[in-house]
């Protein structure tokens, strides 16, 4: 069965036009990569978690923020070249992405050298006009 992540795409209204809060993922394996690599901030839900719960949860593990208040309107779904299903919701609100603190993971690195390194999975958020943020989402990601 495919992994089922939840994410929030959060949104700010601007003079010119809507602008998208995106992450890009931490670790050595992105850390040359730019255009195609960023995302939402989510995560996997947990078995019988609610998606929205799941959503605002790793919203707050990824960025150390909390989820603007305000509703949420359900995007759907889309499934990544991965098989990885991934489901969005739009909220409207405001982050500053130079103060996002990001929870860690440890991996082997340098690969076969024995040695575990921690790695945020966030190292950096930003936002994006919507044209712009085509360019920098993962493309599995319409």
């Amino acid at each position: 069965m495919p992994e089922i992540s939840a994410g929030i795409l959060l949104y700010r209204n601007m003079s010119d036009g809507i602008e998208v809060f995106l992450v890009h993922p931490g670790g050595p394996f992105f850390a040359r990569k730019d255009d195609g690599a960023w995302s939402i901030p989510k995560g996997l839900v947990d078995p019988g978690e609610d998606l929205l719960a799941a959503a605002i949860r790793e919203f707050g593990e990824e960025t150390g923020h909390r989820v603007p208040g305000g509703g949420a309107t359900d995007l759907g779904e889309v499934r990544l070249k991965s098989g990885k299903r991934v489901h969005a919701f739009a909220i409207a609100g405001q982050v500053d992405p130079d103060t996002i603190v990001s929870n860690t993971f440890e991996i082997i690195w340098p690969p076969k050298s024995g040695r575990t390194q921690s790695f945020p999975e966030v190292d950096r958020a930003a936002w994006f006009d919507v044209e712009q943020a085509r360019a920098k989402l993962n493309a599995g990601i319409p």
